[in-house]
């Protein structure tokens, strides 16, 4: 009813202009999506073309095998980044978390907390070989050897800054009104930011956890420079360890068939986690905030 009295009283020229200008941004943004959808289809549809045919039991129960030999698998690598990405998890969330809560609830206008945001922010945009050459120097040249600790501590520098702003985000989107109500009951701060505010924004910060986990996943650079690789099947995170996407870019750039097909299966595994884990994050934890 008012939409028809709105359009009844304005021009029909302005009208007429405004609805051709939604429609060309109609246009353009499906024709964008259709173009991203149909470039994601396509490298779905190589993977599977060349990677399913990898899929088998030994995949998954065999280490990779020497050059030149037939057969093998990627048990190895596929032990080797649970190994490194779950390590990484337990060191990222709980720093990522206590920092997007001092962020939220304490750091308003602390000058502390405008620097950790201006670091997070430039480590959410620091490409990833940077970070591997940096644990390189630090750690990886000081103790001199490779190890799978070395590329957790790189994955971990990957995923703080996603956890920490994520947590951030939905902590500051949880309603006011929350927070003094806890207070007027007697509440501390410290409690009302765990066991308030922090449980309203819950499915929110799993959520960014999911997307972190999801990112360094796939991670190839940092892990070149830090965990290396390793032919042979260990558990050793302070020896050099081996993963999925190191393994993966090694035998691709390969001259063997069996390596290249191997590389083929490993991506396809890799690609269909990682998308697992962002349909995961959005089907499960479609709640942003609880309240």
């Amino acid at each position: 009813m008012m939409n028809a009295t709105v359009n009844s009283n304005m021009n029909p020229a302005i009208y007429a202009k405004r609805k051709r200008s939604n429609w060309i941004g109609l246009t353009l943004s499906m024709s964008a999506m259709g173009v991203g959808m149909a470039f994601l289809m396509w490298i779905l549809a190589i993977l599977l073309y060349k990677g399913i045919s990898a899929i088998d039991l030994n995949l998954f129960i065999s280490s990779t095998p020497a050059p030149g030999s037939e057969g093998g698998g990627l048990a190895n690598a596929i032990v080797g980044s649970l190994l490194i990405v779950l390590s990484c998890t337990l060191i990222s969330t709980p720093i990522g978390v206590m920092a997007g809560i001092y962020l939220a609830e304490y750091g308003s206008r602390s000058k502390i907390a405008t620097v950790t945001r201006f670091v997070t922010d430039i480590m959410l945009s620091a490409p990833s070989i940077v970070i591997g050459l940096f644990v390189y120097a630090i750690y990886v040249a000081q103790v001199k050897h490779f190890s799978g600790w070395a590329g957790t501590i790189a994955l971990s520098l990957i995923a703080i800054p996603v956890v920490v702003r994520t947590t951030e985000n939905m902590l500051s989107l949880v309603p006011i009104q929350l927070r003094e109500a806890a207070y007027a009951l007697g509440a501390p701060k410290w409690k009302v930011s765990f066991n308030v505010t922090l449980k309203a924004a819950q499915s929110g910060v799993i959520t960014g956890i999911l997307l972190a986990l999801a990112r360094v996943s796939g991670e190839t650079a940092p892990l070149l420079f830090t965990a290396l690789n390793n032919q042979f099947f260990s558990t050793n995170m302070n020896a050099p360890m081996a993963n999925l996407p190191v393994v993966i870019f090694q035998f691709a750039m390969s001259p063997y068939d069996n390596w290249v097909d191997l590389a083929w299966g490993g991506a396809l595994l890799i690609t269909f986690v990682v998308l697992g884990l962002n349909i995961l994050t959005r089907v499960v934890f479609r709640k942003k905030v609880q309240v």
